[in-house]
């Protein structure tokens, strides 16, 4: 036991004092939200340039339905399209929009044309003007007064709050929603990490064989104690990554309550005050700047509904339980092959199987309580990551601790087999095994 913990101490060490380390635990969250939001942010940019589109209406029945925007600007012009000026590159309107009959009697008698192909946004603008001008002359064909303002008041958005029966009879809102991401979140991240940290004992492995440096290692320690050392230091390591990013994003989380005080520490007559300065002077609506504070709040009440502590229990065993049994199956893979190149033939069936539960527990979002989720959240190869996305809509304890002891027990029996293989691959060289080779080695006595 005491070689193990060497073990593991110095594989530990060694790859937490890594530069590359300190930059990725550093950098990461920030590369993450630029991910999320960067393509959020660059679609709203507009260009400067408003694009001129020009509208050929051969009925003269829809003059200046077309409204202006920022983005695009509408013309009416007379005559057909200068086929020959767009060929020979000339000046020319971004489109052309032709009206050749009455939309209401023949929907398919307008027609847009471009030199270039139009964008998505350009054809919706052009489409839904039209449309709502459409809906408008037809609503009015009826001949019914008061017709528009009828259905106007017709128009019903509810408001349902969903209510959570907790065992004590207590009642709390809950969010559909924000459990959905919060568990398509947790499911992500355990899926990175399998194939992350897992892919790292498996590159270890491989690099010490490579350089026969296990041979030398191999003389002193037994080769299954140097395989556990090697899986559970890069976990270790896996774990101290993950906890420096949660201690990250709950100060993040714990800053932004006390500067918005969220927490109610503000007395709400002060609030609305300093909002309707604050919109005063920038000339914002003081209403929306409220309107965001309670948001905030009802955010931050939706969030307690959700019980975090369970939730980040069960992630650090799930985690942990995955991480053994996928880390195993990566370290016997290493102590076979010479090369990555080799890795191939072996990584194509497990790559597949994460990659089917991750899209089971994508699947299991929409029913946690059906089949799917139900039995992948009992096959130890996906259940780590489909129970994640089941445990904040809430299971029965039978379940939780079922999935867990069938996982661990797997395992732990899949480390023991990886251990018969390893000892034999990793002295192994100048051989490419097939699936029956490695079955061999499993039986090879000590």
């Amino acid at each position: 036991m005491s070689k193990i913990s060497l073990i593991i101490e110095r594989e530990y060490l060694t790859r937490v004092q890594k530069k590359s380390f300190i930059l990725m635990t550093i950098l990461s969250p920030v590369i993450m939200v630029v991910l999320i939001f960067a393509p959020i942010w660059l679609a709203q940019l507009s260009s400067d340039e408003t694009r001129q589109i020009a509208i050929i209406d051969q009925t003269g029945l829809y003059k200046d339905i077309f409204q202006d925007s920022e983005e695009y600007q509408f013309t009416y012009t007379q005559g057909t399209i200068d086929q020959s000026a767009m060929r020979d590159g000339e000046s020319q309107p971004y489109a052309y929009v032709i009206i050749k009959s009455n939309l209401l009697n023949d929907p398919s008698g307008m027609t847009i044309y471009s030199q270039k192909q139009i964008t998505t946004s350009c054809e919706l603008a052009i489409i839904s003007q039209m449309e709502g001008f459409l809906k408008n002359e037809k609503l009015l064909s009826y001949n019914i007064p008061d017709i528009k303002r009828m259905i106007e008041e017709s128009d019903i958005n509810l408001q349902v709050d969903t209510i959570r029966l907790e065992e004590d009879g207590a009642e709390t809102q809950t969010s559909s929603e924000m459990v959905m991401v919060i568990g398509m979140a947790m499911t992500l991240i355990i899926y990175m990490f399998l194939m992350l940290y897992g892919g790292q004992v498996m590159t270890s492995v491989m690099q010490e064989k490579t350089n026969r440096i296990v041979e030398v290692m191999v003389s002193s320690v037994k080769p299954f104690e140097l395989m556990i050392g090697k899986i559970v230091s890069i976990g270790l390591v896996g774990l101290t990554q993950l906890g420096i990013w949660i201690i990250f994003l709950v100060g993040i989380f714990l800053s932004a309550g006390a500067y918005f005080s969220i927490s109610g520490g503000v007395d709400p007559s002060q609030i609305s005050d300093m909002t309707a300065v604050a919109g005063s002077m920038n000339g914002v609506d003081a209403s929306q700047l409220t309107g965001n504070m309670g948001a905030m709040q009802e955010i931050q009440q939706l969030l307690g509904s959700i019980d975090i502590t369970q939730l980040l229990i069960c992630f650090v065993f799930f985690f942990i339980g995955g991480y053994i049994l996928y880390a195993s199956l990566f370290a016997a893979i290493g102590s076979a092959v010479d090369n990555e190149s080799d890795t191939q033939q072996f990584m194509l069936p497990i790559t597949f199987i994460i990659i089917f539960a991750l899209y089971a527990g994508i699947f299991s979002a929409e029913n946690p309580d059906g089949p799917l989720a139900m039995w992948c959240s009992m096959i130890p190869f996906t259940s780590p990551i489909v129970m994640m996305v089941r445990i904040p809509f809430g299971i029965s304890m039978w379940e939780l601790i079922l999935s867990m002891v069938i996982l661990y027990g797997s395992a732990i029996g899949l480390a023991w087999v990886a251990g018969r293989i390893y000892r034999v691959g990793i002295l192994m060289y100048g051989k490419k095994p097939s699936y029956k080779e490695m079955i061999k080695w499993i039986r090879y006595k000590a």
